[in-house]
């Protein structure tokens, strides 16, 4: 489970947000958005404001509550499912990339004002002088994002920062020159050119979905996420609607339509002549430089999110050693910005991104109306959305209305990037990912109370990935070969079987998780090494294997929740000296008191692998169908030599036994392993004495009450330090009351079980 520093502040956020939506608001639109609208254009700015503050609440709820990377793709992925999750995350990722080849181009652009260079000829091909700068300009912020989030947010706070203080001041000179009859007519080409305008200004709200993507680098995301969510649609929409309002009152509007160059730096040569002209100059080159640097940084977490999804590679999760950032999705997002820049003109396809952003932006509102209606227990947003259901209602609506006002042709390439991204759906991720959606989850959980059509709609968008899931928790170098032998084998029984390895790395209380990732090399130096070898290992096997290093104070404890997390089936744990947790059980005294199993374990007390005379002590119920498994598979994989056996302290039972043994193994495909019927008083003296014959002794845990545990003696697992063998310790995934948890009665053995046998389970 690769994670992410948390290096962003709340300035470091706000700055992402305000950054990215004022290179275009400001230095790009105001003479286009002007000659559509005229001055009543501040309006269509104030009604992007509001529309964006719709969606802007919806994300800092979805946010707080699941606070990953990836922002709005994770949100309608994790609410709506992989399909939905296909369309926001490819559309959102492209969109990026085609917007920050979009200001590369315009700060090549600017600098060209500044330092006029010829065009280049290579092979044939001619590289503009504006191209030759934006490469430049991409190839430094795809740097600076490889590096880390913290260099991305220190720059970012030292060019917002500063193109602030410059518009504060244009903004000043503009209010002592203006005059206010300038503004007349206000809508010069009628009221009903206001939503045209907005739609047209629309691009320029982009920027505050990006703190979301960025959100699981972020500090206190619960109180930073919404203020800087909120606040940078507030900030920028505040500016836009003044400095709208400011300019069209210095210079009249055909003049602000039609200037040649941009209008605010003709502007800024009426108030404040040369000087106000490179200061312009100088913020039109911050503003497309900020806005570029946050759109990679963006982008390439969408990539990240969905490399961790399965939507695409998972090689794209790799976070980098030392930098501790997806550096493999910023190379290929950075790759995709170089080459958008190449080709040129990318205004139309940037102007298309917007499309998809409202799109993505209409799927995220109401991915917060199904998080909210199926109930999740596990849905616990720090900050909620006012006035539900209304707002988020709104929200998709005026996303979804405001598309109508875009150009044909953005509209049609977008609707080919949303039919793309199902095909890539059905084509690759609907075979890769195993997560359904929470919609989807909840409509198939009822689906006698559902229409047919929509059970029918859902079956249809299910994810095809049945992936069987062995995690191995690996920490000692020596076992790691037997442990992962064990996993593959097991990996190997069931058709697309993996094999997740994840070492777990306990980082000292002292030292904050957010800053363990960038040095766990130094916490624990055989990581890399170690995982190196199961991968090899499993590969070997002919078991597809994933890779993983957490990051946990605990490192026992985190192992249940990482089964949990990688949706494990099974996990194969090496017998440590907490290996078996509470007396007779895998989990520890706390888990075993306040919770259940999420999926089978385990447990192999390595004394040497070799499977080819297996003892299995069973007495039938649930507990035992683990042990099963493992003893079937060590026969299928192995040859092994399966024995069964099973205790009873009264002779008269031995014959109801032996045919209770016998229906049992048949039941679990082990009709022909040879049955034993033993008595005796102590069912770990029956296995003790038959164990010499055997090379490994498979155990199921013990299914008696915590009590009954602690104040007697553990039956079956006291034979572990009895024999020579190696062991393998096998539970059930469950779910018992509180009750059974102190008191037992989980699970139904042969019919007369002693009190001996049931800890063999």
């Amino acid at each position: 489970m690769n994670e992410l520093a948390k290096d962003l502040g709340l300035l470091e956020a706000l700055t992402i947000g305000v950054g990215t939506m004022i290179g275009a608001g400001i230095f790009v639109l105001p003479g286009p958005a002007t000659e559509v609208a005229g001055p009543i254009v501040a309006l269509s700015f104030v009604i992007g404001g509001v529309i964006s503050l719709f969606t802007a609440m919806s994300a800092s709820e979805l946010g707080t509550a699941m606070p990953m990377a990836g922002g709005s793709y994770y949100y309608v992925n994790h609410a709506l499912g992989p399909l939905f999750g296909s369309i926001a995350g490819l559309g959102n990722w492209m969109g990026l990339a085609f917007a920050s080849a979009f200001y590369a181009l315009g700060f090549g652009s600017y600098v060209v004002g500044f330092l006029p260079v010829p065009d280049l000829h290579v092979a044939g091909l001619t590289f503009t002088d504006d191209q030759l700068f934006a490469l430049l300009a991409g190839a430094f912020f795809v740097g600076v994002n490889y590096v880390g989030a913290k260099e991305t947010g220190k720059l970012q706070n030292v060019i917002v920062l500063t193109l602030l203080g410059i518009l504060a001041v244009f903004m000043a000179a503009c209010t002592w020159n203006a005059d206010a009859a300038t503004l007349t007519p206000l809508a010069p080409k009628g009221w009903d050119a206001v939503l045209p305008a907005t739609a047209l200004v629309f691009v320029s709200f982009l920027g505050f979905a990006k703190i979301t993507t960025v959100a699981e680098e972020m500090k206190d995301p619960g109180r930073n996420l919404p203020l800087a969510i909120i606040g940078s649609v507030l900030i920028v929409t505040v500016l836009y609607a003044v400095i709208m309002l400011l300019v069209n009152a210095v210079l009249p509007w055909q003049e602000v339509a039609s200037v040649e160059g941009i209008a605010v730096v003709e502007v800024a040569r009426l108030v404040l002549g040369p000087v106000g002209v490179v200061a312009l100059t100088v913020g039109g080159l911050l503003a497309t430089a900020s806005s570029a640097n946050a759109s990679i940084l963006a982008s390439s977490r969408i990539n990240f999110a969905m490399g961790r999804d399965k939507l695409v590679s998972d090689w794209l999760n790799a976070i980098h050693e030392r930098y501790a950032t997806p550096h493999r999705s910023i190379a290929l997002t950075g790759g995709l910005i170089l080459l958008f820049i190449l080709v040129g003109d990318v205004k139309t396809l940037a102007k298309a991104g917007s499309v998809l952003h409202l799109i993505v932006y209409g799927l995220l509102n109401l991915a917060l109306v199904v998080m909210r209606e199926a109930d999740v227990p596990e849905y616990q947003p720090e900050y909620t959305v006012p006035f539900y259901p209304v707002v988020p209602l709104l929200g998709a609506i005026a996303s979804f209305g405001l598309i109508a006002f875009m150009n044909g042709i953005e509209i049609l390439l977008s609707l080919l990037f949303v039919a793309a991204a199902v095909v890539w759906f059905y084509v690759y991720v609907r075979g890769q990912t195993e997560k359904q959606g929470v919609f989807g989850d909840y409509i198939l959980r009822r689906t006698e109370e559902m229409p047919d059509s929509a059970v029918r709609a859902a079956e249809a968008v299910q994810p095809d990935a049945s992936h069987y899931r062995v995690m191995v928790p690996l920490a000692n170098p020596e076992h790691e070969t037997n442990l992962i032998t064990l996993a593959s084998s097991l990996a190997r029984q069931h058709e697309n079987g993996v094999v997740v390895a994840v070492h777990i790395v306990e980082v000292p209380y002292q030292v904050p998780l957010e800053a363990g990732m960038r040095h766990v090399d130094e916490l624990d130096a055989e990581s890399k090494d170690l995982l190196a070898a199961a991968r090899a290992d499993a590969e070997t096997l002919g078991v597809d294997v994933e890779t993983h290093t957490i990051l946990a104070r605990d490192a026992y404890s985190e192992i249940f929740d990482a089964a949990k997390a990688q949706k494990a089936d099974v996990v194969v744990l090496g017998w440590g000296p907490d290996a078996h947790g509470s007396p007779g059980r895998v989990e520890s005294f706390a888990g075993d008191l306040l919770g259940s199993l999420a999926c089978d374990f385990v447990v192999f007390r390595d004394r040497g692998f070799d499977p080819s005379r297996v003892l299995v002590p069973t007495r039938g119920g649930a507990g035992s169908e683990v042990s099963a498994d493992v003893a079937r598979m060590l026969r299928d994989e192995f040859g092994a030599e399966v024995t069964l056996l099973n205790v009873t302290d009264d002779p008269d039972d031995r014959a109801v036994r032996e045919k209770q043994l016998a229906s049992w193994a048949e039941a679990h495909g082990l009709d022909e392993a040879p049955r034993i019927v033993a008595v005796a008083d102590h069912v770990d003296d029956a296995i003790a004495a038959r164990a010499p014959d055997h090379t490994l002794l498979i155990l199921g845990a013990s299914e008696e009450g915590l009590l009954a545990r602690l104040t007697g003696d553990l039956g079956a697992l006291d034979v572990v330090e009895k024999v020579d063998c190696s062991v393998i310790l096998t539970e059930t995934a469950y779910e018992r009351s509180f009750m059974d948890r102190v008191f037992g009665g989980h699970g139904e053995g042969f019919a007369g079980t002693s009190r001996a046998d049931e800890a063999a389970s």
